[in-house]
């Protein structure tokens, strides 16, 4: 993990890819960021990511759970 430290209005580009992040504010220990990506890259919050995954590997599960049963 590349750990780098800005300060507001500073940013982070990511190339070749074109992201670029910026620090918008900083207040009460909360970060506010925005990013600037292609629109054929995917941008989602870390635990909603996790939470979609989650749900699909439950999905698969239940779905060979109960095509079993029907056997």
């Amino acid at each position: 993990m590349l750990v780098l430290t800005r300060t507001v209005n500073e940013s982070i580009v990511i190339s070749p890819i074109g992201i670029t992040v910026k620090i918008l504010s900083v207040n009460r220990g909360q970060v506010r960021i925005g990013i600037d990506a292609p629109n054929s890259e995917n941008i989602a919050r870390g635990e909603v990511l996790m939470n979609h995954r989650r749900l699909r590997r439950e999905a698969e599960q239940k779905g060979a759970t109960d095509a079993a049963q029907k056997r």
